[in-house]
């Protein structure tokens, strides 16, 4: 039913060998969409088509632009090139895709196109000419470069631990040391390589944060999370949803961090735990290491999605065949991990840091699940129709990390060390929870009070930090660092708002996931069919699709939690 076998878009209103170079030779294109006669309904369809086509293409170029960037944050030639579009090309797009948005939804036609099949795709339209402003063109276009800047300077942060020179994300291996004294080394080495940017950050931050202020009240908002909760299609709940989650998070799920965090310790035999000890493993039992090298990586992830279902792991085949997966942590390269799906030629692209850890394990399996939903939304109509929400997109991802556990033993042949890893992904679902909480409350607190100080920011920081913390760690003495914690977190500035995704998405996977220990074809199936239809329904639609209900309350919550207790169990 499903293929990876997945075919670029044909072209029919771009010739099949143009390719973005500058705005003189896109204009013409944007012009012809614009002034184009629109008489019957089967010229609105082509219409849209051609209009499909060059968003895919202007598209795919961007995303290629920052790829190779983040791949190698140190070759300015890269850099410049994300510039470029970032400062060329968007501003002068921005008002042609106003344009053509309005020319869309007031044309006569237009009520004519099946009102279920165009339904989101239109209401993202007027969404889109609702916040639309030509003052804000320049103010994006500065944005959009400046937060390339988080990646620039933390791509050049290493420490040196036994006289080796290691990326942060790379030292964080250490933390698995049997030595004590070494996972302390590690941490305060990785924690203050990150406070000599700390200023560096904070006036990055300052920019932007008064940036997408001004970006808010000229779109005629109080505020910037108001502009981009609209901004972000948040059609389906509210911030008084997200201030619930927070005290429900307080409320039924910090008690289940206590319980982890105290097993851990009794495990590990200590009289305290602190930072560096929570990722430990006891002093008899070897550190868990999935794989050693990328290509053992892919080599068992391919061998693991393929026995979930063959048609996940041929999507992981395609992707390596074509050279779509940059997986090792080295120097230069950027932060993090991503799944960018490529509108015209359809296979995704998975860049990440791994450095051995059953983290990587993890981030390749979370963006594996992201990168089966770009090829079953790539074959839909329009590129419009690909843009699915992020809640969705996150239950595709966290849900694969759950299902997969069930073929673990691809990377652990020892019972020992596979029940471990599946009792370390379990506690990894609870204590992910309050750190969304964290840092979601902070960004609420960040743009309601724009004008704040980098003194009333860190403390406001500290105060919601403590909030959502574990009463089993010990923090004592490491308050200069965690007072910094926050700037680890490149959500804060590259992308704005997305994070309580991750907790919505979370609560949506282990409903998956209870489906499959119920039913494992019923819920891959449910899985596919919902991850189909892109962003052609609602967000309720699509987690009713998936068997799911659209529903983070507290009871729901409470529920949920008790099923993953049950099951660590």
């Amino acid at each position: 039913m499903y293929t990876a076998n997945i075919q670029k878009t044909s072209r029919h209103f771009l010739p099949e060998n143009f390719i973005v170079t500058d705005w003189q030779s896109l204009e013409p294109y944007f012009k012809d969409l614009l002034e184009r006669n629109i008489d019957i309904t089967d010229n609105l369809e082509q219409w849209l088509l051609d209009q499909s086509e060059i968003e895919a293409v202007v598209s795919e170029d961007a995303c290629w632009r920052q790829i190779k960037m983040t791949c190698d944050t140190e070759n300015k030639a890269l850099e410049e090139a994300f510039n470029f579009y970032c400062t060329e090309l968007q501003p002068r797009i921005q008002p042609f895709a106003d344009a053509l948005n309005k020319k869309l939804v007031n044309h006569p036609l237009a009520l004519e196109l099946d009102t279920v099949k165009y339904f989101t795709y239109l209401r993202t339209l007027r969404k889109n000419i609702e916040l639309f402003r030509e003052e804000n063109i320049p103010l994006q276009s500065e944005l959009a470069v400046m937060q390339q800047q988080f990646g620039l300077i933390s791509g050049k942060m290493t420490v040196v631990i036994n006289n080796q020179e290691y990326t942060l994300q790379q030292a964080a291996k250490f933390y698995e040391s049997h030595d004590r004294n070494l996972r302390e080394q590690a941490y305060r080495k990785i924690q203050g390589r990150r406070l000599q940017d700390k200023d560096e950050l904070n006036t990055l931050f300052n920019c932007l944060l008064e940036k997408r202020n001004a970006e808010a009240l000229n779109a005629s908002f109080s505020n910037y999370r108001d502009y981009r909760f609209k901004e972000l299609g948040r059609f389906d709940y509210s911030k008084e949803d997200c201030f619930a989650f927070h005290e429900a998070v307080k409320q039924h799920i910090l008690p289940l961090v206590n319980l982890v965090y105290r097993k851990k310790k009794d495990k590990l035999g200590l009289d305290t735990l602190r930072p560096w000890d929570v990722e430990a493993v006891p002093e008899n039992s070897p550190s868990l290491q999935p794989f050693t090298t990328s290509e053992e990586l892919i080599r068992k992830s391919i061998e693991c999605f393929s026995m979930l279902r063959p048609f996940f792991g041929e999507c992981l085949i395609k992707m390596n065949a074509l050279k779509h997966l940059d997986l090792e942590s080295r120097k230069g390269k950027a932060p993090g991990g991503y799944n960018c799906p490529l509108a015209e030629s359809g296979a995704p692209f998975i860049f990440m840091n791994a450095a051995g850890q059953m983290q990587d394990l993890i981030t390749m399996l979370h963006e594996g699940g992201h990168a089966v939903h770009s090829f079953l939304a790539h074959p839909l109509q329009l590129t419009g129709f690909k843009e699915y929400p992020m809640e969705i997109a996150e239950v595709a991802s966290m849900a694969m990390e759950l299902f997969s556990m069930e073929f673990w033993h691809v990377f652990f042949t020892d019972d020992a060390q596979l029940k471990k890893a599946r009792e370390y992904q379990l506690e990894r679902v609870i204590t992910i929870f309050p750190w969304i909480a964290i840092i979601d409350k902070f960004q609420h607190w960040l743009y309601e009070n724009p004008a704040h100080s980098i003194e009333e920011r860190t403390a406001k920081w500290n105060d919601i930090l403590n909030e959502f913390s574990d009463d089993v760690i010990d923090y004592s003495g490491l308050e200069n660092y965690r007072s910094n914690l926050w700037q680890k977190q490149l959500h804060l500035f590259e992308v704005p708002f997305y994070y309580i995704e991750y907790g919505i998405a979370q609560l949506g996977a282990i409903g998956m996931w209870r489906q499959f220990k119920a039913n494992k074809e019923l819920a891959l199936d449910n899985y596919c069919s919902a991850l189909s239809f892109g962003g052609t329904k609602t967000l309720p639609q699509l987690f009713e699709n998936a068997g799911l209900k659209f529903d983070f309350s507290s009871e729901q919550i409470k529920s949920l939690m008790g099923f993953v207790k049950g099951e660590m169990e």
